[in-house]
């Protein structure tokens, strides 16, 4: 015992210092719990939009996994970008999520000179969902088939493609069809994927376009537009008639692949955490069919192999982009 204390004093300072060593691991591991307060999922596109959709339906379902508020801010601008560059500045804690979709593919080499690198700052965690792309034409252009088409396009017909942007998925799935098909469709482009449908479906300037498939399903089904091929390498269940546009031209393949990223340096644990969570999320039948009614596949998987199929879509997209000439706009 200290010479200079009391010995109430010293029992007092043991009993507090045994109570402080039991309390403060619980607190420890209460701070260090992860999430321990709401999350916030960035979407790089305005609301109501494809993206955007999912991106909630999965923000509401990884909600109910985690226990904790998962809030959508969306930041439209640029392709995406700007959300990109966000989120890649973001602290490394789990608590800022990227929306991962087509644009972040294409953009990778559509804009050389971004503020950000895709591949090193955004860490994939895991996939939502791979959704075809549906060739559709306005029922006026008399073909049934995706053959049938490349033989009127090939006969002199007049036929303009719509595009929802420069650079979108709609508008790379068109190029890379036009350079397998030996076309030069042109393509008119569309401030966003309504106005395009609008102009489709009105009759207006544009005959043909690669609408998303949850997009363009109902239009397909009301009769407004047909479908001739979807563009993924297997017939979706969705509209189980319609055939793949590669039992025409081998080879072809394009889809919409989204998915969750989180910023570089992000501890692995959380990853894997939120990983787990999101692949629990999509085997839950009710979130899984509310994705597939709308013609997506739910992507589950290892954070190792969305990386790979989202790195894959860059390298391919880059392929296109380059072939084709196309500058960020």
């Amino acid at each position: 015992m200290h010479p200079t204390l009391h010995p109430l004093a010293v029992r007092l300072f043991t009993t507090a210092a045994t109570v402080l060593m039991a309390v403060t691991p619980l607190a420890a591991c209460a701070q260090g719990h992860y999430p321990n307060r709401p999350l916030t999922l960035v979407i790089g596109f305005a609301p109501g939009g494809p993206n955007d959709i999912q991106g909630r339906q999965i923000a509401k379902a990884l909600a109910h996994r985690l226990q904790q508020p998962v809030n959508v801010l969306n930041q439209a601008g640029s392709s995406g970008n700007p959300a990109s560059a966000a989120v890649a500045g973001a602290a490394p804690d789990g608590y800022t999520l990227l929306l991962i979709g087509p644009a972040n593919a294409i953009n990778a080499s559509l804009f050389p000179d971004l503020p950000f690198n895709f591949r090193r700052d955004i860490v994939p965690v895991a996939g939502i969902t791979r959704e075809p792309l549906v060739l559709v034409v306005h029922p006026s252009v008399p073909v049934r088939s995706v053959g049938e088409f490349i033989g009127y396009a090939k006969s002199g017909a007049s036929i303009t493609m719509a595009s929802t942007g420069n650079g979108s998925a709609p508008h790379v799935s068109g190029l890379l069809f036009n350079r397998t098909a030996g076309l030069e469709l042109p393509i008119v482009h569309f401030g966003g994927g309504g106005p395009a449908l609008v102009d489709i479906i009105g009759g207006g300037k544009t005959h043909m376009m690669f609408e998303p498939m949850s997009a363009a399903i109902e239009p397909v089904k009301a009769g407004k537009l047909r479908a001739l091929g979807v563009s993924t390498a297997v017939t979706s269940a969705a509209l189980p008639g319609v055939p793949t546009i590669a039992a025409t031209l081998p080879g072809y393949e394009a889809s919409a692949v989204t998915g969750i990223g989180v910023p570089r340096g992000t501890p692995q644990d959380i990853v894997e955490r939120l990983n787990r969570e999101i692949n629990a999320a999509l085997a839950d039948p009710d979130v899984r069919a509310w994705f597939t009614d709308g013609g997506g596949e739910p992507l589950s998987g290892s954070p190792a192999t969305f990386a790979q199929l989202i790195f894959g879509e860059i390298d391919k997209w880059a392929v296109v982009v380059k072939a084709a000439g196309i500058k960020a706009q």
